[in-house]
């Protein structure tokens, strides 16, 4: 980056390698504590002025915006893309652009959220699925497809969270719409079978909660079911079959409905262990080609929390380095 751009205020684009666990804002937040107090991205002026307070470790909220490009789940990690400043008016742009996953399918069990954050709804056969089975079915989901959103979402259907209506049993006023997406790629990568340490989720729906689920489910399809179906010819110790998958989808293409909807296919039940966002446009996990641009670890910024650290010859910290090294400048 030529000098005369390393003079700050600076606008731009850099991914975050986001992990498991934190919510998506609480990175951005963190990551906002050292934007507002760097050079870099915001006027010396306003700096000094925080200087001249003696509010030691304070920082301004308004002294730089700061925003995200498409939030991940706690359990998702991965490509975070993140803008300060002006960058912020080309986070939309990545909402819709495409993007690459590698997710882990734990088949035997169907959750309220399809993944392993959320409460067992079912149990299902899943020792008859096969890795040559699951290759052969996952051609039913590339291309141009259309999507339900999860019934446990904050999509809103007449004003209320689709969540609210699950939750208290209310009858849906009318089907959950469907969503065109495009799966421009889908491969099984690694097939673990019963190798693996992942477990069906503790957590449980109490009879009243099923219930409910149940009622909502059945105003829309009156053939739902989810009573539970667990497999009787498998010793229980018996961990069940995992496989993973990696995807390349449009914008709005929910993973966790592509691995709810395959398990169905293959006549059983899943939900999700493992998310990872391996790309988000540009930014990349593992960079390969022309104009890819490499990620920020997260432990650059959580080790600058901690201590920023000593500054170098040219007035740099160690994460406004790797920061400058990786960003996109608008």
């Amino acid at each position: 980056m030529p000098k005369d751009e390393q003079a700050g205020p600076l606008s731009g684009l850099f991914g975050v390698v986001k992990p498991s666990g934190p919510t998506s804002m609480s990175l951005v937040n963190d990551v906002k504590k050292l934007v507002a107090n760097s050079p870099l991205f915001v006027e010396k002026s306003k700096l000094a002025q925080k200087a001249k307070s003696g509010k030691k470790g304070k920082f301004r909220r308004d002294a730089v915006k700061i925003g995200q490009g498409g939030t991940l789940d706690p359990l998702a990690d991965g490509v975070l893309v993140i803008g300060v400043g002006k960058g912020t008016k080309k986070l939309s742009d990545f909402l819709d652009c495409v993007k690459e996953y590698r997710t882990t399918c734990l088949l035997g069990c169907e959750t309220d959220t399809y993944d392993s954050e959320g409460k067992q709804v079912r149990l299902a056969p899943w020792h008859h699925v096969t890795r040559e089975q699951v290759e052969k079915t996952l051609e039913q989901f590339k291309g141009e497809i259309e999507q339900i959103p999860p019934i446990f979402s904050a999509l809103k259907m007449d004003g209320m969270p689709l969540y609210e209506y699950a939750r208290k049993g209310i009858p849906l006023p009318r089907p959950i719409e469907k969503r065109k997406v495009t799966v421009h790629e889908l491969e099984l990568v690694e097939w673990l079978g019963s190798d693996h340490s992942f477990r069906f989720p503790e957590k449980k729906f109490t009879k009243e909660e099923q219930e409910a689920l149940q009622k909502t489910l059945k105003s829309v399809d009156s053939s739902t079911s989810i009573e539970d179906q667990p497999d009787q010819e498998v010793p229980p110790e018996k961990a069940p079959t995992a496989f993973v998958l990696r995807m390349k989808v449009s914008g709005g293409t929910y993973v966790r409905s592509i691995v709810h909807d395959l398990a169905h296919t293959l006549g059983s039940a899943g939900h999700v262990v493992t998310l990872t966002r391996s790309r988000q446009g540009a930014f990349t996990l593992e960079p390969k080609e022309e104009g890819d641009r490499a990620c920020v670890p997260w432990e650059v910024f959580q080790s600058a929390l901690a201590d920023e650290g000593d500054v170098d010859g040219e007035g740099r910290r160690r994460w406004e380095k790797e920061v400058l090294a990786k960003m996109e400048v608008v």
